[in-house]
């Protein structure tokens, strides 16, 4: 910019000395102030500056952001319909603008191609999906959520200190209860007490199928899930937490409009160099079904993250078969905006399924 102000200054100085050699006898060079003139002409140049500044940052909001996300997975597995070496990716957008400083309106979009097995990313087909869009702002103390495309639980607490590796252990195995899901339009609520306590509701009118963590492939068709398969039901949820420094609880209930009903509890306790989760869920659609979930997370192995789990593939009645799924994984970041985990699972039922994968995570 010094350089510029350069460039207009000397012509600008020529112009005024060019009159005065023609006119000497009417001008003096006493009438010229080269000061005044500089002044006048760096006047407006910091005009011209400050506009362009103004144009550049009024392009956008100052108050939106985006955010990016892209996960690559490659692996293959045993024991499954194909065993061919499958690839799959998922990339998340999301945009964030806030209006009073206080409220937040947000919009995820994503894209995909989906894998098979254990490792289900959401399936796009390709297509850019609006995956949720919701504003939240505040009323009185509470925090309030409406949106389409969301979950009940968007403003849950949630207690669960394990990274999931396959889709099983996701939400410490209460998809259905503290996780619960939701596709349609959404409200939501949510107060946190100055003690560690929360509270939290919601309700949803999904127009498609809901499912939530635990639905498990065609080798398990004992599996319980809420029966929430047609569209159009409510959906309503409600949850209690407490979180504190080294622990934390958190029991939920949800209620799904075609008769099926799910409880559901999880909760971690950390150690020095460990992290506990654990989870427990209940599904009564006319017979009680039930489910669990246990994992180790080992914050400090070499550079990066150790996640251990087990838990069953989803909620089973009274005598019928129980399968279980197990699950190593070690997340390694290369820096900030790269990590990579490699894992190796198995997966129970009447064809047992072993899978190892390598899951390349970034974000920017």
């Amino acid at each position: 910019m010094k350089l510029f102000k350069s460039l207009l200054v000397a012509p600008a100085t020529l112009g005024l000395l060019a009159p005065m050699a023609v006119s000497a006898n009417e001008v003096t060079i006493n009438d010229f102030n080269a000061a005044e003139e500089l002044a006048v002409t760096n006047s407006r140049i910091d005009g011209l500056e400050a506009r362009f500044n103004n144009l550049e940052a009024g392009s956008f909001s100052e108050t939106t952001s985006a955010s990016f996300g892209v996960d690559f997975v490659v692996g293959a597995e045993d024991g499954a319909t194909s065993e061919a070496t499958a690839f799959g990716y998922q990339m998340g957008i999301g945009l964030q603008t806030s209006f009073t400083g206080e409220d937040s309106l947000d919009v995820a979009i994503d894209i995909g191609d989906g894998t098979s097995g254990a490792l289900a990313f959401d399936d796009t087909s390709d297509v850019l999906t609006v995956d949720g869009l919701t504003y939240t702002f505040p009323v009185g103390g509470a925090s309030v959520l409406v949106g389409d495309s969301t979950d009940v639980s968007a403003l849950y607490t949630g207690a669960c200190g394990y990274s999931a590796f396959t889709d099983y252990m996701g939400n410490c195995g209460t998809g259905s209860s503290v996780g619960v899901g939701g596709s349609g339009v959404t409200a939501a609520m949510s107060y946190a007490f100055d003690s560690g306590f929360s509270l939290a509701a919601g309700v949803s009118s999904p127009t498609s199928e809901i499912l939530g963590s635990g639905d498990i492939s065609a080798t398990t068709d004992t599996t319980v899930t809420p029966n929430v398969t047609t569209k159009g039901q409510d959906i309503y949820g409600i949850e209690a937490a407490y979180t504190a420094d080294s622990y934390g609880v958190s029991v939920a209930y949800a209620d799904y409009d075609l008769g099926s009903t799910a409880w559901g509890i999880n909760g971690y306790y950390s150690f020095d160099a460990v992290t506990l989760s654990a989870g427990v869920e209940s599904v009564d659609d006319g017979e009680t079904a039930e489910g669990f979930f246990v994992g180790l997370s080992f914050p400090e192995v070499g550079a990066g993250s150790l996640d251990l789990g087990m838990g069953t593939t989803g909620n089973f009645k009274d005598g019928d078969p129980e399968y279980y799924t197990y699950e190593a994984s070690y997340t390694y970041p290369l820096n900030d905006s790269v990590t990579i985990t490699p894992g190796v699972y198995v997966v129970e039922g009447t064809t047992d399924v072993t899978g190892v994968a390598l899951k390349t995570s970034f974000s920017f």
